[in-house]
């Protein structure tokens, strides 16, 4: 039961630095094109330029 003092207090902070960087990720644009990546992965950039246009 003594460890709880602890270990509660700990996971809070954990969560709260899990929350501050996810809030981070999403204002800075981490999740703005997702399907870009997938593009880029499985095409040459000049079939990329085609399916653009």
């Amino acid at each position: 039961m003594e460890g709880l003092i602890f270990l509660i207090p700990i996971a809070l902070f954990l969560g709260l630095v899990g929350l501050a960087g996810f809030l981070w990720s999403m204002r800075s644009g981490q999740y703005d094109d997702l399907e870009g990546a997938s593009y880029r992965a499985l095409f040459e950039e000049d079939d990329i330029k085609k399916h653009e246009k």
